[in-house]
Parts: structure tokens; C-alpha cells; sequence
């Protein structure tokens, strides 16, 4: 099996290996489904940073982290009897095939919005289809730990599904108008309660992302970076120059931001 070319089944005997109670590792011998779920989203979030720094080397790498943890999960399923990496792929070929009706059989879906519709009324019928009754809250598999910006659309979007929603971007724009205004009256006040209306205030901005066809939680780590590499340009600024960075009063560092921006102007590619 050593010298056998790469493949899955390849995978799974090294996983199997490092889980043998008398000559496996000792740290993948005592992990469990819980365990590892922390290592999980981080390998995503590396398989993500990957993605958006282009680092297509490092992504062929980071994917391999997160097959690994699909592998790991099947494991530990093969080993309690519950499931195992065949029953994986068979779920999501069935669940793929039956998705998709306008690639896999007759019916004819031809626009994005009537795709997306089907999408969504089968994903609607599993849901129902977990219910022991007919009173199953369409909100009531989203994760907990999705990040919150992600959990917000992911709501947001379940409720358009069934007709809740604004039906134009000027009501949404209102909205947030509405909600600044209320974070604006609790400013001085209660913090609780500003905690609340700064809550939801973000929810209204992600209900606009959502409308604009934008996810908030990707265009915001895009925030995030730009932000910080202009930042970092403004701390290459403030070392070349002859004071130390307290020594700059907001207007000062304010030029140097202007001038970084003006020079991503000038050179988009570095940008």
C-alpha cells in the first residue's frame, strides 16, 4: 500500500493506520467527533485564505487538510458502527443528482432565478422531511456556529424563500436609515440596549448584501485586508518619516491614508 500511487483509498488506509489502538498516533487515537470540529473550521478558513491570496499551491495543500477531515470524520464513523466514507459520497450524490433535475432528468430549469428556486424547495423538503410533525421552523437546522455575519444571510435568505422580505432595495435602505437613528437615540443611554440597536443595525446591512447579491461575510474579510494593507502602508510611511507614530495627530495620519490611496490609484496592480 506504501508505494501504490495517491488516492483515496490510499487516504483512508493511512487514516485507519493512525487510528490503530496499538500502533496508531496517540493524538489521532484519542480524538473524537468533537475534538476535531475546531480543526475543521480552520481548515477551512485556511482552504479560504488560499482562495483569496491566489495562492494556488498552498490551496492545493489546504483542500488536502480539509479531504482529510471529511476522512477522519468517516473514520470515527466506520469505527462506531454509524456510518462510513462510502455512505458519505453516497449521500452527496444522491442529494447532488437530485438538486439538479435540469442536468440529471427531463425537467427544464433555464434561469438562475428558477434554479435557485428549486434549490432552495428541496433543501425545504429535507428539512420537512427531518420534522416528526409539520410544525418544523424553517429556521431551525442553520448552525450555531456559523459566523454571524453568515448566519444572518443564511437566515435572511430562508425567510425570502417563503415571502419575507422587503421587495425593493429603497425599503431596505429605510431600514437602515430607521436603525441608525435608534443607535443614534441610545448612543448616550442604556449599553445593553444600544448593544441591541447596534445588533440590528449590522442585520439590516447584511439584508442590504444580500439584496446587492453580495455575501457580507466575503466582502468584509476583503474589508478587513484592504484595510490593513493600507494601514500597513501608512506605518511604512510614519517609519520613513522623522517621528515616531504618537508623535502624528489624526490629521497627519490622515494625509499619509490619502497618499496611500492615491498611489492605488496610480498603481492598481500593487493595489
Amino acid at each position: 500500500m506504501l508505494n501504490e500511487q495517491a488516492s483515496i483509498e490510499k487516504l483512508r488506509w493511512i487514516m485507519a493506520e493512525l487510528r490503530n489502538p496499538e500502533t496508531g498516533c496517540p493524538w489521532d487515537i484519542k480524538q473524537t467527533f468533537e475534538s476535531i470540529v475546531s480543526h475543521t473550521i480552520e481548515e477551512a478558513y485556511e482552504v479560504a485564505d488560499a482562495i483569496e491570496n491566489k495562492d494556488f499551491p498552498e490551496l492545493q495543500k489546504e483542500l488536502g487538510d480539509l479531504l482529510f477531515q471529511v476522512i477522519f470524520y468517516s473514520q470515527l464513523g466506520e469505527e462506531e458502527k454509524l456510518f462510513g466514507f462510502d455512505h458519505v459520497v453516497e449521500a452527496v450524490c444522491e442529494k447532488l443528482i437530485r438538486r439538479h433535475p435540469h442536468v440529471f432528468s427531463d425537467e427544464l430549469l433555464t434561469t438562475d432565478a428558477e434554479i435557485k428556486a428549486n434549490w432552495e424547495n428541496e433543501k425545504a423538503k429535507e428539512r420537512q422531511g427531518k420534522a416528526e410533525d409539520n410544525h418544523l421552523s424553517i429556521l431551525a437546522d442553520i448552525p450555531k456556529n456559523l459566523p454571524a455575519l453568515s448566519q444572518a444571510a443564511k437566515i435572511q435568505k430562508r425567510c425570502s424563500h417563503v415571502g419575507f422580505d422587503w421587495d425593493n432595495v429603497d425599503d431596505v435602505f429605510d431600514k437602515i436609515v430607521e436603525e441608525v437613528d435608534e443607535v443614534k437615540a441610545e448612543l448616550n443611554t442604556n449599553n445593553e440596549a444600544l448593544g441591541e440597536e447596534l445588533g440590528d443595525l449590522l442585520f439590516a446591512v447584511v439584508n442590504l448584501c444580500r439584496h446587492a447579491k453580495h455575501d457580507p461575510e466575503t466582502i468584509l474579510r476583503k474589508a478587513n485586508q484592504k484595510f490593513t494593507k493600507r494601514f500597513q502602508s501608512v506605518e511604512g510611511k510614519v517609519n520613513n518619516s522623522a517621528k515616531p507614530f504618537t508623535e502624528h495627530n489624526l490629521a497627519e495620519l490622515e494625509a499619509f491614508w490619502q497618499e496611500v490611496k492615491s498611489e492605488e490609484r496610480l498603481n492598481p496592480k500593487t493595489s
